[in-house]
């Protein structure tokens, strides 16, 4: 019997005993390795799919022909599965799942009612229950603006809490006239929740009729000559004209959309969004899954809304570039409806998103392509058979002496691998300013736990000969290869532009040009332990 055919007959026999719920699905292997999960409304009509070898595309063939077994979770609804399905690909990173790098979350704006002076505040993470969040933005710099202009025309309070109930006396915002200082009684309470209103309907979208009444008040106060109290009111006009004019005729009317667009080149894909409310765009992310070699378009944005949705929070309707095959079980399962368009005002939108995540992929591949052409030069420099999969970066870093940190880093071919950064604080190691005994202690609690999955190319030491020999002797005690430790340290006149490679193996020192790639990376990666630390 061959793979396929094993494959076929195991599904097959699942099929029998399958549920005919909502729920999530597991392909497993005979060692036991999850290769996919998937989700269904109804399980057992999901995978009858999975027996017409014919109709599947070539990944998903090879995934049944490695099919052992399979294994069932029922759920109470379509909403249930994808968190299950979610937590499931978390978990086991199945390698026929499309997957998500998704480690973002968003800023939005906060305001808390229940407080007698709230605060217009930026905020992530969980949402609370009685709080006003408005957003999401897309970064930090757009969240800011908002809140930097609304504070401005409403004169929020924008301390703290503790700041808030301790003071008696206005602060310099008050001076400038950035907060109504409702710590010193400045205003009351009734004419302070007036202005929150007011915010509230303005980020809501109702701000013609705010700004209406703004220019009556400006040509009331210029009748009375008031001159002083009209600029104030026109700088206040301006600001919220600012801050309105992300809208225009093509989502003035959409309250509550993400528009979401694909592209993919050369087994590459990345998916754009655009987040709209209130008639508002509040910017766009790029997002580049992985394993979607050989999925098509239409799978690939399946996957990511399904993934992206189970850790944000979805809008009242979904744009797409492609027809979804199982949008009707997205739709009960996030409460949301998923629209394509094909002309009109609406498909601008959608050809908006596509260029922009045509020009992402396409500034991602460049990007690759650099990397790789310093790479390859540094396996030269390195005197490697191939360009490095994992490099190690260490550094040390202390405050006067306390608060003593090792800093570790990775590169890949990708770039920086955030999830394996670590600090080390320093535990055993006395005298803080001995770094040469500091990294002794990095390196062997790094290195002691060493495995094959975390087993980098090139180590590289923030440092010269004497930092190299303390980590040669922490390698040598533990049976390390030490070809792969190299140390870098400014060359002669310590300039910027002048690095010397310090190789653990004894060969004589490298320095490297301005002209480098190698250099360049090399300053590069050096420069983020700094960072991190």
């Amino acid at each position: 019997m061959t793979d396929i055919t094993r494959g076929i007959e195991v599904i097959k026999q699942n099929v029998k005993i399958a549920p005919t719920t909502p729920g999530v699905y597991r392909m497993i292997s005979e060692s036991g390795e999850v290769l996919y999960v998937g989700k269904a409304k109804n399980i057992k009509k999901r995978i009858i799919n999975y027996t017409k070898f014919d109709k599947l595309p070539v990944r998903l063939q090879r995934m049944v022909a490695l099919t052992h077994k399979m294994e069932f979770v029922i759920a109470q609804n379509e909403a249930e599965a994808l968190l299950i399905e979610n937590e499931l690909i978390k978990r086991y990173a199945p390698k026929f799942n499309i997957l998500l790098k998704d480690d973002k979350s968003f800023p939005y704006l906060a305001i808390d009612e229940h407080e007698d002076f709230p605060a217009l505040r930026k905020y992530r993470g969980k949402k609370n229950t009685g709080v006003n969040y408005f957003g999401p933005f897309a970064n930090t710099g757009a969240v800011n603006m908002v809140a930097d202009m609304l504070q401005r025309v409403f004169l929020l309070r924008s301390c703290t809490n503790t700041v808030f109930k301790n003071r008696t006396r206005p602060c310099l915002l008050h001076q400038i006239k950035r907060c109504s200082a409702p710590c010193a009684n400045k205003i009351t309470k009734e004419d302070y929740a007036k202005l929150i209103r007011n915010v509230i309907a303005f980020l809501n979208g109702k701000n013609q009729n705010l700004k209406e009444n703004l220019a009556e008040q400006m040509r009331q106060a210029s009748e009375n000559l008031d001159f002083e109290k009209a600029l104030v009111l026109r700088n206040k006009i301006q600001a919220l004209s600012t801050v309105s004019s992300g809208g225009n005729v093509l989502w003035g009317k959409l309250q509550s959309v993400d528009v979401i667009a694909i592209y993919k080149q050369e087994g590459l894909s990345c998916v754009e969004v655009f987040f709209y409310r209130n008639g508002k765009n509040y910017g766009n992310v790029s997002y580049f899954p992985k394993q979607t070699e050989e999925a098509s378009a239409s799978e690939i944005l399946e996957a990511f809304i399904g993934e992206f949705y189970g850790m944000h929070t979805p809008p009242k309707e979904i744009y797409v570039s492609n027809s979804l095959e199982h949008t009707s079980f997205l739709e009960s399962a996030l409460d949301v409806k998923i629209l394509t368009f094909e002309k009109g005002e609406k498909a601008k939108l959608i050809d908006i998103a596509r260029l922009n995540a045509k020009e992402a992929l396409e500034r991602k591949m460049s990007e690759r392509t650099s990397i790789r052409q310093n790479l390859i030069q540094m396996a030269e420099v390195f005197g490697l058979e191939r360009i490095p999969q994992r490099i190690e970066v260490y550094d040390n870093s202390h405050h006067q002496g306390s608060y003593a940190v090792g800093a570790m880093i990775v590169a890949t071919p990708s770039g920086f691998d955030k999830k394996s950064y670590r600090v080390f604080n320093i535990k055993y190691t006395e005298n803080t300013n001995d770094d040469f005994a500091m990294m002794k202690e990095v390196l062997k609690r790094r290195f002691e736990h060493l495995s094959n999955e975390n087993r980098p190319d090139v180590v590289l030491i923030d440092g010269g000969r004497g930092q190299v020999n303390a980590a040669r002797e922490v390698f040598e005690a533990l049976g390390l290869d030490v070809s792969l430790l190299v140390g870098v340290e400014k060359g002669e006149g310590r300039k910027v532009g002048l690095e010397e490679l310090v190789f653990a193996d004894g060969r004589e020192k490298i320095a490297l040009g301005k002209d480098s790639a190698a250099l360049m990376l090399v300053a590069q990666i050096r420069a983020e332990p700094h960072r991190f630390a």
